[in-house]
């Protein structure tokens, strides 16, 4: 009968709950790959800290941070010791664990798992200590033995096939009564050594779906999982059975169609990848949003198989790998959230535990009775002879006579335990309902002080957050990470000639600025005027100065002038995205950089400080002054 024991009673030290642990890994930067020579998106700032630039503006960096930052010169060993190990030695106390690798495509998440030769990575590194942990404990414990077996699977399009098995067919899912996640018909391998692992787990590697892609050369289109189940027998009675499964998972990564250049079957299986990732953020989210909803782990069978290392009963390990290239920038940019996400998530861990009834060979139970009659077999002997020579000497029973009374006592026998198993029956599943009912109320008493702490942990969230009002604006002494200039020439666009504005024009309509009543034939001098100033915004292009614009400002009234940049400075400081854009020559890009420069530095003192503005030349800010100096006097 198996039993659910609690961690503490298993393994010394242990909590009764265990967070996800999240650890984070950056790919080093590609040169060959990036052509453009932009410069990594994200960089470490420490241990467990790292930053990328926040799209939204590129003068913030977004600051995330988690258990454990694997930089770019972080080698195998380094992960497996930081982030694996310490989650071992569970399994052989009847626990579980589970490692999953998460990432976009071409972000390295086969090579964390997998490796090379020279570079094993953690699959190889983790079977390895397994098999070291026990023959150490073999030592330790007698009276104790380990089996180790395992089972090796991949999902491909959404079906379970066995990779230690090629011909088999699609495999189901199920659940038994003590709530396990099974596959009837998966090929379960036993395990001597690591060199016995080694020869079944190589060509069963081989069997699984890979395929190229204009991202990664050797992309894998399943999820490959491989699971390693310790078993724990005692030899002697009450031979008590602990088992424990550790799960491996390299997760194919997220694809975008459109750079990958998928078609055909390529695509269909890049849906069904993105389908079954998408459900498993849907999962993170359910768990975290918590009050008993429905969690989706049916939506999918990669998030079935993974429903003991999400809010379950393991203790899991996530890789996140992401890439420092700009052009995997919003791929990183979901895995960061994705991972930042699911940290919060709690598994409840307890050991499995199994007692089993000893059973006697039947040799062995016939010896036990004839040992146990011993002298009595003479005397049974003996009653049955006198029995056959008194049924000998008495007449026969006539079929319709009376029945002896020892048949009649057996039958009244038989006939009250009937009657009374249905009222047995109806007194346990009562007992069981009582005992039912009892849990229930013992966990919403759980249930309702967690909430309690989760109440005062959030309230003590609120409190830093008021504390540190600029938590996304990252400051730091290191230089500032922003994009750098591309060095691939780009195609120059064909530009709309616009005729230049002549002073000539101008001065006449200066002069009837201070004239109380002007003549219709300036006012449609104006209106002109500002059409092509108006279409020279539009184009995007600035009108080419000539001898004659140089000194325009001469031109115009002093007063009307020292006015008009007054106004275009009270615009700057305190008009909002859309009085911004009502400027000429300021468009969306140009007024949400005013408003971040602004938010950061504070009020311009004078308009010539809007050249700080990135992308503001003194040739363009000379043509904004002018055009917009123009329209406000036209108007």
């Amino acid at each position: 009968m198996a039993q659910r024991v609690a961690v503490n009673d298993g393994a010394a030290g242990s909590k009764r709950t265990s967070r996800v642990r999240v650890a984070v890994r950056l790919r080093p930067y590609l040169d060959k790959q990036d052509e453009k020579g932009e410069g990594p998106c994200v960089r470490g700032l420490g241990p467990q800290k790292l930053e990328i630039i926040n799209w939204r503006n590129a003068t913030e960096t977004l600051q995330y941070q988690f258990d454990v930052f694997h930089g770019e010169q972080t080698t195998q060993q380094e992960v497996f010791l930081t982030s694996v190990k310490p989650i071992l030695p569970h399994i052989l106390n009847g626990q579980n664990a589970s490692v999953f690798a998460y990432g976009p495509t071409g972000a390295g998440k086969t090579h964390t798992m997998l490796g090379s030769q020279e570079q094993p990575g953690v699959i190889t590194r983790a079977v390895k200590e397994v098999f070291r942990l026990v023959e150490a404990q073999g030592k330790d414990l007698d009276g104790w033995e380990y089996s180790v077996g395992m089972s090796y699977l991949e999902i491909y399009n959404e079906k379970v096939l066995d990779l230690l098995s090629p011909g088999s067919q699609d495999l189901p899912i199920r659940e038994d009564k003590d709530r396990n996640i099974l596959i009837p018909g998966l090929t379960r391998t036993p395990l001597s050594s690591f060199t016995d692992f080694d020869t079944h787990f190589i060509p069963a590697s081989l069997n699984r779906t890979t395929a190229s892609t204009k991202l990664n050369q050797r992309s894998s289109r399943s999820h490959a999982v491989l699971l390693i189940k310790v078993v724990k027998s005692q030899r002697g009675p009450p031979h008590r059975q602990q088992t424990g499964k550790l799960y491996l998972v390299d997760l194919a990564g997220s694809e975008d169609n459109r750079r990958t250049g998928n078609q055909g079957i390529r695509l269909k299986e890049s849906g069904a990848i993105n389908l079954s990732l998408f459900t498993l953020s849907k999962v993170v989210d359910a768990l975290n949003a918590g009050a008993g909803g429905r969690v989706p782990y049916r939506d999918s069978k990669l998030t079935r198989l993974l429903q003991d290392s999400l809010g379950g009963s393991a203790h899991s390990v996530m890789i996140t790998n992401i890439a420092p290239e700009y052009r995997y920038y919003f791929d990183t940019f979901s895995a960061l959230n994705f991972a930042a996400k699911s940290k919060q998530i709690v598994n409840r861990p307890f050991v499995r535990e199994t007692v089993l009834a000893p059973t006697i060979a039947p040799g062995k139970r016939a010896r036990e009775e004839q040992e146990a009659g011993g002298s009595g077999e003479r005397q049974n002997k003996t009653s049955k002879e006198g029995k056959k020579a008194e049924q000998s000497q008495s007449p026969p029973v006539h079929p319709h006579s009376s029945p002896d009374s020892s048949v009649l006592e057996r039958l009244l026998a038989l006939e009250k335990m009937m009657m009374g198993s249905a009222e047995r029956e109806r007194l346990n599943l009562l007992k069981t309902v009582a005992q039912s009912r009892k849990e229930i109320q013992m966990l919403k008493e759980k249930q309702k002080e967690l909430e309690d702490k989760a109440n005062m942990f959030n309230k003590q969230n609120e409190t830093i957050e008021k504390e540190s009002k600029d938590a996304l604006l990252f400051k730091t002494d290191l230089p500032l990470l922003h994009r750098k200039p591309s060095t691939v020439a780009k195609p120059r666009k064909q530009q709309a000639v616009v005729t230049p504005l002549q002073v000539s024009q101008v001065q006449p309509l200066q002069q009837c600025a201070v004239v109380c009543k002007p003549s219709q034939f300036l006012d449609k001098k104006k209106k002109r005027i500002q059409t092509e100033v108006g279409q020279g915004k539009e184009n995007g292009g600035v009108d080419p100065p000539s001898a004659n614009d140089v000194n325009w400002e001469s031109h115009l009234d002093s007063a009307l002038l020292e006015q008009s940049r007054k106004k275009i400075l009270q615009t700057l400081n305190s008009g909002s995205l859309k009085d911004l854009k009502s400027l000429q020559l300021i468009g969306d890009k140009k007024a949400k950089l005013i408003m971040g420069w602004r938010e950061i530095h504070g009020d311009f003192t004078q308009v010539e400080d809007l050249k700080q503005i990135e992308g503001i030349t003194v040739k363009r800010f000379s043509s904004f002054i002018k055009a917009n100096i123009l329209s406000s006097m036209g108007k």
